[in-house]
């Protein structure tokens, strides 16, 4: 019987010690799960943005809400005005927009770019664009069609933050990219068949070659919590570029943006 005891004690010793460590366990295997799946969810969002994607409209079936919340500057950066455009699957706000009933209208928002002009005397609108996901990743009974509310809420729910800028723009001094430096575009400004005169229209040159270059950010936030709060476990960004030009097209006067892409040729022997 004291041998018994004794085994008995020590097994209640061990039984204490992986009980305290069990959910620690679970914590850390629930966390590698959502990281694998957001990364092939965001591989597959990246390669649909970069290649323009018009036909996946089986989005339609994971995408929560999509918002846009832009504001216009006047040429002396001064607010004129400001909104937020929200978008679902079966609504809209302002409700002239359209839904999300399509993959066309899903891309084509998610590649609007961080910065539009809107006018000829240097105004801008800056545009923030966020989404609520399902994850497309993960078991098969939590995705389409699976139709038990609870049963997709089981899933991984993540919010992607998408910003896109042109790194060179053909305009003198645009806002809308990151790459024009006026004091080192102005060769103008220089004797001709001079070092600073053709450094500068040198990077001048390059600089306005830069407008068919997008630089594309995915900030992935995780999991979206009951009422759209982020619970802060996970944050992951994705960045890749794409050569192509920025297209815009209307869809019931409401423009949607794709990058196009292009073959480029130089002189270069």
């Amino acid at each position: 019987m004291i041998e018994i005891a004794l085994s008995l004690a020590v097994i209640g010793f061990a039984l204490v010690a992986i009980i305290g460590i069990l959910p620690l366990g679970m914590n850390v295997q629930r966390e590698n799960r959502e990281e694998t799946i957001v990364n092939q969810d965001a591989s597959l969002l990246m390669e649909a943005i970069r290649s323009g994607a018009q036909g996946m409209d089986d989005l339609t079936n994971y995408v929560l809400v999509i918002t846009n919340a832009w504001t216009d500057y006047n040429v002396r950066k001064q607010v004129t005005s400001s909104s937020v455009y929200s978008y679902t699957p079966t609504n809209a706000v302002p409700p002239n927009l359209s839904p999300l009933t399509n993959g066309f209208r899903i891309i084509g928002l998610l590649s609007t770019p961080k910065y539009v002009s809107i006018g000829q005397n240097g105004s801008y609108r800056s545009n923030f664009v966020v989404a609520h996901f399902r994850a497309f990743s993960g078991t098969a009974n939590e995705k389409f069609p699976q139709d038990n509310k609870d049963a997709r809420d089981i899933g991984l729910t993540y919010r992607v933050v998408s910003e896109i800028t042109v790194f060179g723009s053909p305009v003198s001094g645009s806002v809308t990219n990151n790459a024009w430096d006026q004091s080192w575009a102005n060769y103008g400004a220089y004797q001709t068949n001079t070092l600073e005169h053709d450094s500068r229209y040198n990077y001048a040159q390059y600089a306005s070659y830069l407008h068919n270059l997008q630089d594309i950010r995915l900030l992935f936030r995780w999991p979206v919590l009951p009422g759209g709060r982020i619970a802060n476990t996970g944050r992951q960004v994705y960045r890749s570029s794409a050569s192509g030009t920025m297209t815009r097209t209307l869809d019931k006067q409401e423009p949607l943006y794709f990058i196009q892409s292009r073959n480029y040729y130089t002189n270069s022997p």
